[in-house]
């Protein structure tokens, strides 16, 4: 599928184009979330995609409400102090990824903003789509 052209993000650039990921398999998922105290963990700040060619997709938000989407390998988690602590782990069950582990892309989906690029990637799967969205700045996985 071909994703249409989007407008480039004024602090951010454009990133990758996520089209490179239809036909791979969705091997693993990893996640960043803010944790303070033992409060539950809210959405994730960022996720990280690694496919069945080995490649790893970063998907987050930026300072100006864009949707982020690079390639970089996940970074570890670490301490805040008294702001919390930010925590990076695999996904099992905790995001909307967890449905199409071992699963295969068959298209992307891309939405833009012209003030801000990027501001939606959904990626479709035989058993189902997930819509990476970024939301007053943070960003939100659903799935349909």
């Amino acid at each position: 599928m071909k994703s249409e052209r989007l407008s480039e993000c004024p602090l951010h650039g454009t990133g990758v184009r996520p089209d490179y990921l239809v036909g791979r398999r969705l091997e693993r998922v990893l996640a960043s979330w803010h944790r303070y105290g033992a409060e539950p963990r809210t959405d994730p700040l960022d996720v990280w995609l690694i496919d069945s060619e080995g490649a790893t997709t970063h998907v987050t938000t930026g300072s100006d409400r864009c949707l982020i989407v690079e390639t970089s390998v996940p970074h570890e988690g670490y301490d805040m102090a008294e702001c919390g602590r930010v925590e990076v782990t695999q996904v099992h069950n905790k995001t909307p990824f967890a449905d199409h582990l071992g699963k295969t892309v068959l298209a992307v989906h891309e939405e833009a903003d012209p003030s801000t690029g990027r501001i939606a990637l959904e990626l479709t799967f035989d058993s189902g789509r997930v819509r990476c969205d970024s939301w007053s700045g943070d960003l939100r996985l659903s799935s349909k």
